[in-house]
């Protein structure tokens, strides 16, 4: 998946937390080298088990319009703290107690914390190191004038040898 649609897709998510007054949201970037499963958690919290649930049926609602299904939902029933793991990136959906007491961002704290702004800035490829047109120019003027004296060059060395291969022919 290109980086820019993930960060799309993690931004619906986090407008369908906004949407539902979901407390405390937090966006991580997860490291490549402390996490090999995923890229981003997104973090909210609930105030009951009812805006929880509201909560999770707003991002799945959001995400499944523009086509995208998470791989495993968990904790629906239960409202405590619902999991929605769409495999690049995963929504942790809490109630303000169980948030507390498993603390995901400390957990995670060598995780870049994110706005959603930053989601939104289109990802920029390094640019290509420019070269400017003269010296472009330049440069093969400067290859061509080495190519004419290298040929130059070995005409000269091909009479030398020519003109001395005749000369010892005819002693």
């Amino acid at each position: 998946m290109k980086r820019n649609e993930l960060k799309a897709q993690v931004a619906i998510a986090v407008r369908a937390c906004q949407g539902k007054k979901a407390a405390d949201i937090s966006i991580l970037r997860l490291d490549e080298q402390a996490s090999g499963f995923t890229d981003y958690f997104v973090v909210c919290s609930g105030a009951n088990p009812r805006q929880v649930q509201a909560i999770a049926d707003e991002v799945d609602e959001k995400l499944s319009a523009t086509g995208v299904e998470p791989l495993h939902r968990e904790g629906y029933n239960h409202a405590d703290w619902i999991l929605l793991d769409y495999v690049d990136f995963v929504v942790h959906i809490f109630s303000e107690s169980a948030r507390k007491f498993y603390d995901l961002e400390r957990l995670w704290k060598t995780a870049k914390r994110l706005q959603l702004a930053d989601l939104e800035k289109p990802v920029r490829k390094p640019a290509a190191k420019k070269t400017p047109a003269g010296a472009k120019r330049a440069k093969a003027a400067k290859s061509a004038t080495k190519s004419a004296a290298r040929s130059t060059a070995k005409s000269a060395v091909r009479k030398r040898r020519s003109s001395t291969a005749r000369s010892r022919k005819s002693s």
